[in-house]
């Protein structure tokens, strides 16, 4: 009798455990809850995950290459506030403010349990179902939440990679490695290792700012989310978006810069490849990035092409040039650095040198375009160069 009361007593705690799961998002002022579903920001139920009132979905013109996993991004905010527009850097985002980017791929129709499949299809675009009402998980294998926290002190990121039941996610401080094989189609398959990044990892390509090292989004910038999408309102310019909602203070009507979208066919060629190198490169390639000693600057308010590469010899780039004399050729990309880093998965020459394990090979194609349509000719330097 004693033990069926104590059975009971434990099936009453634990449900009442699973059910203190908070049904509105929920903001920690301090502190890195273990499980996703802390921050109430998601249902997941009915074979569906679904964001929780408040949460605004978004897109970009052109987004990050993360070995072909498709995001879906959101953010959110206390009521009140707002975040003030910046022409070119991240919105100025209120304290209370998470942004969340759930990393998935696309499972084959026939696999059994999708969120315990290694197999994983290759989906160009990148994104196939658009997020505004949840994702269908039918055929989805759930890898990671990426949540960006703006607390007093700062943006503080966290990494969530999902349970093996697909119910919540755990955090994950160190990182992880998740072993997937992409089936590219043409009985083409490629094994690699999706990296979840570890905390400090997350510094790497948020830290923008070498004065500062302070963390902050890179995709939310006007020139990234300048686009339509759907959503509340219809598909209209999520900038509007933004600002109907009281997200977004200070948008001016006109003049808002925007990226192109890298495969649309509409766009030039070179606008893509800067879209590409803008969002892929830029937040280490800018005049006050990791990176701003190699003198290779690839933000979208670089114009001098020297600055952007082409005729520019590589500055402390060893083994990383693949014995070629430039960053770009006009003309000649098999004598440039840059598709040769882009396309390369040794991790002493890869670029960018996180957030992946395998090559872009439609972005490299895209690059490549980009050089046969510079033109000029490179002269090699003479002598040593200081």
């Amino acid at each position: 009798m004693i033990a069926r009361l104590v059975a009971a007593l434990f099936a009453v705690l634990l449900v009442a455990g699973c059910s203190q799961a908070p049904r509105t998002v929920t903001f920690h002022t301090d502190g890195n809850p273990e499980k996703l579903s802390a921050w109430g920001l998601f249902t997941v139920a009915d074979g569906r995950i679904a964001p929780h009132e408040g949460m605004i979905t978004y897109e970009l013109n052109t987004p990050l290459f993360s070995d072909y996993a498709q995001k879906w991004r959101t953010v959110w905010m206390p009521r009140g506030v707002h975040a003030t527009y910046r022409p070119t850097d991240a919105f100025d985002f209120p304290v209370g403010t998470i942004v969340t980017k759930t990393f998935y791929y696309t499972t084959p129709a026939d696999a059994a349990t999708p969120q315990t499949s290694a197999n994983v299809v290759k989906m160009t675009p990148a994104t196939y179902q658009d997020g505004v009402e949840g994702l269908d998980l039918k055929h989805v294998r759930l890898i990671e939440t990426r949540l960006l926290i703006r607390r007093q002190s700062g943006w503080v990121a966290l990494p969530y990679v999902w349970d093996a039941d697909g119910r919540d996610a755990t955090l994950a401080r160190t990182g992880a490695d998740v072993a997937l094989t992409l089936d590219e189609g043409g009985g083409r398959k490629v094994a690699f290792n999706y990296a979840v990044p570890n905390q400090n990892q997350c510094a790497g390509c948020h830290a923008q700012d070498y004065r500062t090292r302070a963390i902050e989004p890179i995709g939310l910038k006007a020139r990234h989310l300048n686009r339509d999408f759907p959503g509340e309102g219809g598909e209209v310019n999520q900038l509007r978006r933004l600002a109907a909602a009281g997200y977004l203070a200070g948008a001016p009507a006109n003049g808002v810069p925007r990226n192109a979208d890298w495969q649309d066919p509409r766009a030039d060629t070179a606008a893509q490849a800067r879209a590409y190198l803008d969002i892929n490169c830029s937040h280490c390639h800018n005049r006050v990035g990791a990176a701003r000693t190699s003198g290779l600057w690839l933000d979208a308010a670089t114009v001098d092409p020297r600055l952007l590469g082409q005729c520019k010899p590589p500055v402390a780039a060893g083994r990383g040039t693949g014995d070629r004399p430039f960053d770009l050729v006009p003309g000649d990309p098999d004598q440039s650095i840059l598709p040769y880093r882009l396309a390369s998965t040794d991790p002493g020459e890869m670029m960018p040198e996180l957030g992946r394990d395998i090559a872009h090979d439609e972005g490299v194609a895209l690059v490549i375009r980009y050089i046969h349509t510079l033109k000029g000719a490179c002269v090699a330097e003479k002598g040593p160069r200081r």
